[in-house]
This record gives structure tokens, sequence and C-alpha cells, in this order.
């Protein structure tokens, strides 16, 4: 499974750029790049509705919030299996 690869704002920009340049075609733009040209239409398409604010990322605030659940996540577990491990020491001595 190939990992999903992530284009800059600005190669973004560039790219609609050269699609939208007279005698060239989006699809032509797209091979040279590497690029699949239904991305490139989906690029073209987010700057004509967005204009500048294309491409802010709105991933950030996620991955953040992403990362902040999973080191709760581990500081929980750790307390459970101390928990776990004290329930068991007790019920041993309680013998």
């Amino acid at each position: 499974m190939s990992r999903r690869r992530k284009y800059s704002a600005e190669f973004k920009r560039e790219a609609v750029e050269l699609a939208s340049s007279p005698g060239v075609s989006a699809r032509q733009v797209a091979q040279e790049l590497g690029i699949n040209s239904t991305m490139l239409s989906r690029w073209c398409r987010e700057v004509t509705g967005a204009g500048e604010e294309a491409f802010q990322g709105h991933g950030k605030a996620r991955d953040e919030e992403l990362a902040n659940l999973r080191r709760e996540l581990a500081r929980v577990r750790k307390e459970r299996d101390f928990l776990q491990e004290a329930a068991a020491f007790f019920a041993k001595a309680s013998k």
C-alpha cells in the first residue's frame, strides 16, 4: 500500500496556474507533473471557489487533537495497568 503524497500550497497554485495557461490542457500539465488529472481538476475548482484562501490546510488542528488524544490514552493505559497490578498485589497480600 502506498503512502498518500502531500503537496505544498505553492506547488498546487503553480500547477493550477500552468493548467490555466492557454494552449495547454490540464491533462498535459498533470502528466508532466506526475499527478493525477482529476486531482489537478479538483485543485482548479478549489482555487476558483476559494481564491486566495484555497489550500490553507485544515489538517493541523485535527492532527494536534489526535496527538493529544493519543498521549492521554497512553497515560490512561499506564494508570489502568498500575491499578491492575496494585489490585493483584493487595489481593495476594490479603489471602
